[in-house]
């Protein structure tokens, strides 16, 4: 078994949780939790990294080539948000330190090909990088990559509700079998469990008014809100939209893995 990692940098505290799902379990600034991290819904906490797809896959079902290969159904009628959730992930870097640290696990068995995901965490005063890689280590796959975060709708008891805000150049308008339909929309008002098209980056911030200020940043071009239950709300940053293993596949070859990172930056709106 591979136990949880707890590194630390000034006022920040970061649990890692590699046995489920290699989820960061716990994010606190100054003593203060921003992440759910009640583990009674299932995969509802913390957050955890979606790979090697990020969100639904339509009935499980995707091409490669000339080759139909199945997932399995697990939020019927599709496959949703990959095998690294459901997987024991391997501490992988014997150069880890108090503020860096590596896991990996083999891709295999229900995904149809094999290769090794790596993901790594490093830890700053001010702010957290995740990185995800996806590579094969035998044929050319398509794949993607995400986080699923669960922030707190508040910090304190007495503290407000965080306010999102964010600009995206498109919504994907989403089909009553809850994906994308191929056609862009203009943003349109929430609640949403919506994908959005960010071409210059992911750039979104959660406010807690008079408390905390939380950025979260990505490379990547797509971003999944959600926020739709009641004491938590989740910013997604991903390579491709939901579906997107059918509808904007990305190849992973031995010659170019896929890769990705996001970084959060808070900064504290009043001393603790």
């Amino acid at each position: 078994m591979t136990e949880p990692v707890t590194l630390a940098v000034g006022g920040a505290e970061l649990t890692v949780l590699p046995e489920d799902g290699c989820r960061i379990g716990s994010l606190r600034v100054d003593g203060t939790e921003l992440l759910r991290t009640s583990s009674e819904r299932p995969h509802g906490y913390g957050s955890f990294p979606m790979v090697p797809w990020a969100g639904r896959t339509a009935q499980g079902r995707f091409r490669n080539g000339g080759i139909v290969q199945q997932l399995p159904v697990n939020s019927p009628p599709h496959a949703i948000h990959g095998t690294g959730a459901h997987t024991a992930w391997q501490r992988a870097n014997a150069a880890d330190t108090d503020t860096s640290v590596t896991y990996t696990y083999d891709l295999g068995d229900p995904w149809p090909y094999e290769g090794l995901v790596t993901q790594v965490f490093e830890l700053a005063p001010d702010s957290l990088t995740v990185t995800l890689a996806v590579e094969t280590t035998s044929e050319s796959f398509p794949a993607q990559a995400g986080w699923h975060p669960w922030f707190l709708r508040r910090l304190s008891e007495d503290g407000e509700e965080a306010v999102l805000a964010f600009d995206p150049a498109w919504q994907e308008e989403r089909g009553e079998d809850r994906l994308p339909t191929g056609r862009r929309v203009d943003p349109r008002p929430g609640p949403w469990d919506d994908c959005f098209g960010m071409p210059d980056g992911v750039d979104a911030t959660l406010t807690w008014p008079g408390e905390m200020e939380l950025r979260i940043t990505s490379p990547v071009e797509w971003v999944v809100i959600y926020d739709q239950q009641a004491d938590a709300l989740c910013v997604e940053p991903q390579t491709g939209p939901p579906n997107g293993l059918n509808t904007a596949p990305r190849l992973v070859t031995l010659i170019d893995p896929l890769e990705a990172s996001t970084t959060w930056s808070w900064r504290r709106l009043q001393v603790p």
